[in-house]
């Protein structure tokens, strides 16, 4: 993940540094694009690389074993693709909603066949009968399309010759079309299940840069599911999967370039 992150880094601090040297030339400090700011509405599209992942808290009695945490996540790199929707409020502000489709696949690995000592039950947990775990009952390659509804509030600088910095913030209602929450199947007929209807919060920050004929931004956004995504395996399932962990929510790095 952090190679991942290094390299857009650069590569777009080389973007930049490209666009700022043909931006702010002394014979090319003509402003572009004058009145395009002060539309009401204005529109666009954006496509972007992205790195998502799970972020889990484990459950004490079968998500670890003394200290060894039994449940793991990696993480994936994609892309996707969205529209922009840009509603302008005043000098400082616009509201954007930028409807768009994720593509990602994480993998989960489960090494949680040591929970085979809680199978006589507890107190609070029913007995189950052990099974042995081989290799592909202990890793689920999780496909996921993403349906990524933000809506944010963008707050900018004042335009220096034709650039212009901003961040925002906002929320997403994202829907997971691979979910698998409807499913009667759980883990032990290899299907790992979780919600189809989520909530997330976003931050963004990046430079706009005007054209004769578009405006171009580069961005990073981090988006953070809030809601606990994990749909629990069914009751005579063994505590080997879904019951090893409390929450699971997905996290996410977006290199966004936008064309409005």
């Amino acid at each position: 993940m952090n190679k991942f992150l290094l390299k857009a880094l650069v590569l777009a601090s080389v973007n930049i540094a490209v666009f700022a040297d043909a931006q702010f030339r002394t014979r090319n400090r003509m402003d572009k694009l004058e009145d395009f700011d002060q539309q009401v509405f204005s529109w666009g599209f954006y496509l972007n690389g992205n790195i998502v992942d799970y972020r889990i808290v484990l459950n004490p009695r079968y998500g670890m074993d003394g200290n060894q945490n039994l449940v793991s996540s990696k993480n994936s790199k994609s892309f996707g693709a969205g529209l922009i929707a840009k509603w302008r409020l005043n000098d400082y502000l616009d509201l954007k909603v930028e409807p768009g489709l994720q593509f990602a696949q994480r993998e989960l690995t489960f090494n949680t066949q040591s929970n085979d000592q809680y199978a006589a039950g507890t107190l609070t947990n029913s007995p189950f009968i052990p099974i042995p775990l081989n290799d592909k009952d202990k890793t689920r390659q999780i496909k996921s399309t993403l349906v990524d509804i933000p809506v944010m509030l963008e707050l900018h600088g004042q335009r220096w010759y034709n650039s212009r910095p901003y961040v925002a913030a906002g929320v997403n209602y994202i829907v997971n079309l691979q979910s698998n929450s409807d499913s009667t199947d759980d883990n032990l007929q290899q299907v790992f299940r979780s919600t189809t209807h989520n909530f997330a919060w976003s931050a963004e920050m990046g430079i706009q840069f005007y054209f004769n004929k578009f405006k171009l931004t580069p961005a990073i956004r981090g988006t953070f599911i809030m809601n606990n995504e994990l749909v629990a395996d069914n009751a005579n399932t063994p505590p080997y999967w879904t019951a090893a962990m409390s929450t699971l929510q997905t996290r996410a790095v977006f290199f966004v370039l936008k064309f409005e």
